[in-house]
């Protein structure tokens, strides 16, 4: 989609450009922009044609650009993070999973306008449409082995949501595991998955994806929904910001987190718990009870008739009681 790129950037502006001035800027023929324009309009943006006028987006158009991101990055992340974005790409997290580290790097980011193959958690599929969200990977080395590792989705739901409230959200809550909630509706979700050894630094892959300009006809979410745009509509939520904002909160609290523990940042996630105190049900089990926040390792509590039930991530979802 490159070429296409060339052209979305130009008609970004949401002024007329005719046929022949965007072919000289393009330096290709009219049929190539023609045919460009098409495939446009395959994948989904929606251009309008008028005789004597030309060509022009219909909807505002958020283009992903790597030098903008880096340029919004913290100085002591830009340096350490190698920075790959993609229009189209398979998975970010199979990317980074597949690809090499750099030696002169400690932090590999992927982001992409759109995924083939994103997937959530236990492999259920993310709904990821060309130019409407959020699809970024990280890829770094933690200290102390998997088991130094718990509660790490956790504080990463953390970062999000202190990024998203730098931006102007201020009201998105954290569902254990890994989503981010606004009214209960979801808006992020977070996805981990690690490489190594037992013992030792292990590699991590820290997947997010959010719901930015996410509308109705690019829905394929199978649980209630929102985005930016809806939760937050006076603030004019840029992607590129949105995603410099997260790698830079992502990569502060991992820094906490890795050298004084999950129990560092174990009082931020309570107070951002979006099922405290509410009625729930695990599923597969059906165990009913309160929800009673989390406990040193991040293992959810449930407060049942018989006691005390400890859920642990990767083993239950919970879902409010119909």
């Amino acid at each position: 989609m490159r070429k296409e790129k060339a052209l979305l950037s130009i008609l970004s502006d949401g002024e007329w450009h005719s046929g022949e001035d965007l072919a000289q800027t393009l330096g290709v023929s009219r049929t190539a922009v023609w045919k460009q324009l098409n495939r446009l309009m395959d994948d989904g943006v929606s251009v309008e044609r008028l005789r004597g006028k030309g060509y022009r987006l219909t909807d505002t158009i958020d283009l992903l650009d790597g030098d903008v991101i880096a340029s919004r990055l913290a100085t002591t992340v830009r340096d350490t993070l190698h920075l790959d974005v993609f229009d189209t790409i398979d998975s970010t997290n199979a990317y980074l999973m597949q690809g090499q580290e750099r030696p002169d790097k400690t932090v590999r980011a992927c982001v992409a306008d759109r995924q083939e193959q994103g997937r959530g958690r236990r492999g259920r599929a993310w709904s990821s449409p060309p130019g409407e969200n959020v699809y970024l990977s990280l890829a770094l080395r933690l200290q102390g082995g998997f088991a130094a590792l718990e509660g790490l989705s956790l504080v990463v739901g953390v970062a999000v949501v202190r990024a998203l409230d730098k931006l102007g959200l201020g009201r998105a809550r954290l569902k254990w595991p890994n989503d981010v909630l606004v009214d209960a509706r979801k808006l992020a979700g977070i996805l981990i998955e690690l490489q190594g050894e037992l013992e030792g630094a292990a590699r991590v892959i820290i997947g997010i994806g959010i719901n930015v300009h996410m509308s109705d006809s690019e829905r394929v979410v199978d649980q209630p929904w929102i985005s930016l745009d809806r939760a937050e509509p006076r603030v004019a939520w840029v992607r590129n910001e949105v995603i410099a904002e997260v790698i830079n909160e992502t990569l502060s609290v991992l820094d906490v987190f890795e050298r004084n523990g999950f129990d560092a940042l174990r009082d931020q996630w309570q107070s951002l718990d979006a099922l405290y105190g509410q009625a729930l049900r695990t599923e597969p089990d059906g165990d009913e009870g309160i929800g009673a926040g989390i406990d040193h390792t991040g293992a959810y509590r449930l407060a049942t008739g018989d006691g005390e039930k400890t859920l642990r991530a990767g083993e239950i979802s919970i879902r409010r009681q119909v």
